[in-house]
Order: structure tokens, then sequence, then C-alpha cells
């Protein structure tokens, strides 16, 4: 259900706004309104009632919304409600999530956690309730927003377990059509209004989330040789599943220190390296075990392990089952 919604387009056509890249990602399309006029000004948010069992769903919308700011524009815009609209040089504290990414243009960003940062089109803003934060786009360019606010445990749960932090509210995510088309299907959710709209709306939430994840961290990887020498070290690892392979001796080996060897090895894969590695011995061990007929102590010798029964402890303790138990289950399927 709509509590309010305000709509102001000053473009040829009134209709939804889309945004999409172009060549060279130099120019930003509204194509649905066949706007290509940098002066226009486009204007679309909804703000939403949420009920008792939308708040059940664990995590529900309050805002999403569009505006395209054109250069030399007052902002905020002040067709907000109050408990949104602020004044950019004394900032505001929400009461919610939001997540702001900017498709064209520049400005500022400063929060609590954050001193002041210039924000330019591909980046994307998170925003955290009782924080402190103001931003804007520079007079002289203007910006493009897209932005989607929310709240509930389901994200409370996320950003507990530091997917999200305060430490880091500005993330590289490039101009990315398909994330543009997610904050677009949202705005035409709120807009349809339909049964169960909230649960469709957290949904995209949780896919923008995962996607902003994936891209600003790749991203990260991309901008150095660093994906390069954790590669490698996969590599060497794989060659190595059947012998033994020192983390530390493998930092070495790749010119890099083992502290930060290790931070990032974990950051890209999941795992500590030394944890990487068992986690391939045990693979390669299922696969022995279910594509082979070698005995479990063949398979224990040839992965490495220091006896049997060692193996067969470190077997169970990953699997649930014994190295036997796993082979007569896996044949079985």
């Amino acid at each position: 259900m709509i509590k309010k919604r305000v709509r102001r387009l000053y473009t040829m056509h009134s209709f939804f706004v889309h945004l999409s890249a172009v060549e060279n990602i130099k120019e930003i399309v509204c194509k649905d309104m066949g706007m290509t006029d940098d002066t226009s000004l486009g204007l679309e948010f909804k703000y939403l009632i949420v009920n008792d069992m939308d708040r059940k769903f664990g995590l529900w919308v309050n805002t999403v919304g569009y505006q395209s700011i054109p250069p030399d524009s007052p902002y905020p815009l002040k067709e907000h409600p109050s408990g949104y609209f602020f004044n950019a040089e004394k900032g505001r504290v929400l009461r919610e999530y939001q997540l702001v990414y900017i498709t064209k243009g520049r400005g500022l960003f400063s929060s609590d956690s954050t001193p002041e940062k210039q924000v330019c089109k591909g980046r994307l803003m998170v925003l955290f309730p009782g924080q402190w934060h103001t931003y804007r786009p520079l007079r002289q360019t203007g910006w493009t927003e897209y932005y989607i606010g929310f709240e509930g445990p389901a994200i409370d749960a996320i950003v507990a377990n530091s997917f999200l932090s305060q430490e880091q509210q500005i993330l590289e995510v490039g101009i990315n059509e398909e994330l543009v088309s997610l904050f677009s299907r949202a705005l035409a959710v709120a807009e349809a209004d339909k049964i169960s709209a909230q649960q469709y709306l957290s949904g995209i939430v949780l896919h923008i989330i995962g996607m902003i994840l994936s891209i600003s961290k790749n991203k990260v990887f991309e901008m150095s040789d660093v994906d390069q020498k954790i590669e490698q070290a996969k590599i060497i690892m794989n060659e190595n599943v059947s012998g033994n392979v020192d983390p530390e001796e493998l930092a070495m080996r790749l010119n890099i220190s083992y502290s930060w060897f290790r931070r990032v090895f974990k950051e890209y894969t999941g795992y500590a390296p030394a944890k990487y590695f068992q986690e391939l011995k045990l693979r390669k061990a299922k696969q022995l075990l279910v594509g082979t007929s070698q005995s479990v102590k063949e398979i224990s010798f040839f992965l490495g392990f220091q006896s049997t029964e060692y193996f067969f402890s470190f077997f169970k303790k990953r699997t649930g089952l014994t190295p036997l138990e796993y082979r007569s289950f896996g044949r079985e399927e």
C-alpha cells in the first residue's frame, strides 16, 4: 500500500524512468522516456506502509526512488516528507538502511565513520540507521541517483555478520545495467502496489545487496595483481593436493608477506589458506572414494595423511560419515 506518492517529471513524456549505460559509459539515457537532455529533471519516489505481516517476513521496504539533479539545481528537492528531507549542510540521521546508487555526475559524501569523500558515477553509498551522514551532488555536475530504504532483522543479521560495514560505506560497482534494472523494478513493484508487494521488494533488496557485494569485492581484486597472486596460490595448492603445502612458505614463494596473504586469501576465497588446502584434500578424497576402487588406506597415503586413523577422523568430522559409509552412499546414488 502506498502511503504517499509524489511524482514530478520535467520531461517530454511522463512515464517510468529507466537508466542504462551507453557508448563508452559517458552518457546515461532514460530509455523509456526517450530523454537525453542533460538539463532535464526527473523525480519519482514512493513511501510505503508496512503492516504486521510484512514485518514477519524479516525485511521490508519503506521507500524507493529515483531523481536526476541537473547542474546548478537545489538539493535535496523539497517534495520529500520531513523524515527524509534534510539540509545537506547539517546532514541527517535515518531510522533505516538505504542504498544510494549514483549513475551520472559526481558529489560528496561524509558520515560519522567516513570523512568527506568524492562520489562519482558508478559508486554506491550504504547508509545505516542511527548514523549521521550527508551527501550532495556538486553544483557544476549535478547527478542521477537511485535509492531504496529498508529495515528488518534480516538486514540486521547481514550487517552483524560484517557483509556491510560502516567502515566501508562507498562501494565501487561501476555502471551496471542489471543493477539499474533492479532499482527500476523496485519502483515498478511499488507503483503497482499488488498483494505481497513488500515480499517482492524484499527479494529485490537482497538481490541488489548480493550483486553489489560481488561486484565491489571483485573490482577491488581486479584493480591490482591481487587476484593473480591468489589464483597462483590456488593452483599450487591444487597441484600439491597429495602432499603438504605450508602457507607461510607459499607466501614467501609468491613474494608477499604471510599476514597479508592470509588476510587477502580469506577475503578472496572465504577460507584461510590452511583451511582451503584441507577442503581440497577432502574434495579429492570424496572423488577417489566414489570414483575408484582404491582402499581407504591407499587414499589416505596418497593424500599425505599421517595415518589411516587420522584420515578417518578428519573425514568423519567434516562429512558426518566414515570414508566407507561415504563410498557406499555415493555409489548408491
